[in-house]
């Protein structure tokens, strides 16, 4: 089943449409897509440069809905015998395609060795480009592909949140009414966020051996089912070492563990410093801005049968 047959299909990505502002920020518009103007660049090479490999891993993700957990638990399921180098920020780990790898106008050096330091050298690479962008380099090879996605009011939250938090004292919040409008209408970095979740949820369907869909919710829920099923999706079951294993590795990726690292102590802005709370959007968004998103839910997931995000 596909849930919507426009969401699926690659587009070229050679153009940019027009602008707007999400608070303080400009985004720039790409096929339909929202981008920071910084991170053009990185997508663009991405787009004509990067050739994926076949063991390649890649996580993809909105911002804000739990990359860095996503990062942190599939780094220790393919090298579960260096969980000490999760010392480290999981976005060097597991950096991410247009923000790092990228990035730069020289050669990534990090394409070749990007695990090479920490791990057993299997190439893992968060990215957010949307599959109707990125689809068409993917299914170039047999890579693996996993996405996370979050409730859109969790998502919407806590990316007002985090917009906030980055504002000087003497800066003006950016008002919540203002968010929740900007959200609705599809601006939000890497989005609109429907279409970027049904995107890969469509590949998900059609390629089922290739792309892994998940949701936060899931996983929080039941973190080491969820840890098995991801390992044996990469390849990496644990056979025997199973029940210990699986244990330690979600141990190990804990918010409260993962906090007291580096990743939380600066100022990386991939870096996400908030607990993850499933439903922490009704301590925030009223009534009449949580119903907006519902219906806007009902009709981008319902309508096409993906009874998710209410």
């Amino acid at each position: 089943m596909q849930l919507n047959k426009s969401e699926n299909e690659a587009q070229p990505s050679s153009f940019l449409i027009k602008q707007t502002k999400l608070g303080d920020e400009t985004l720039d518009q790409i096929n339909g897509f929202w981008f920071l103007p910084e991170h053009v660049s990185g997508v663009k090479r991405v787009l004509n440069e990067f050739e994926p490999r076949q063991d390649d891993v890649i996580l993809a993700s909105l911002p804000k809905t739990c990359t860095t957990w996503l990062k942190s638990l599939v780094y220790s399921i393919v090298n579960r015998s260096s969980l000490g180098s999760l010392e480290h920020s999981p976005h060097d780990l597991v950096p991410f395609l247009e923000l790092q790898v990228y990035k730069e106008k020289e050669s990534p050096k990090r394409l070749e060795n990007n695990n090479a330091q920490f791990g057993n050298g299997r190439r893992i690479f968060g990215t957010h480009i949307p599959y109707q962008m990125l689809g068409t380099t993917l299914e170039t090879s047999d890579c693996r592909v996993v996405y996370v996605t979050r409730n859109p009011k969790d998502t919407l939250n806590w990316m007002w949140h985090f917009e906030n938090e980055q504002k000087k004292d003497e800066e003006e919040a950016w008002p919540l009414e203002e968010a929740v409008g900007n959200f609705c209408k599809g601006i939000f970095p890497f989005g609109p966020y429907y279409e970027h979740v049904l995107g890969y949820k469509n590949a998900s369907l059609k390629n089922r051996g290739k792309v892994l869909f998940i949701t936060y919710e899931e996983l929080a829920k039941d973190t080491e089912t969820h840890v098995k099923r991801l390992a044996e999706f990469l390849g990496c079951g644990f056979g025997g070492e199973e029940n210990e294993k699986v244990a330690e590795i979600v141990k190990s990726c804990s918010f409260e563990v993962l906090s007291n690292h580096v990743m939380n102590k600066s100022e990386d802005p991939c870096s996400d410093s908030r607990q993850a709370t499933s439903g922490d959007y009704k301590n925030y968004l009223n009534p009449q801005a949580i119903g907006r998103v519902n219906s806007l839910t009902r009709e981008k997931f319902h309508t096409y049968g993906f009874m998710y995000g209410i």
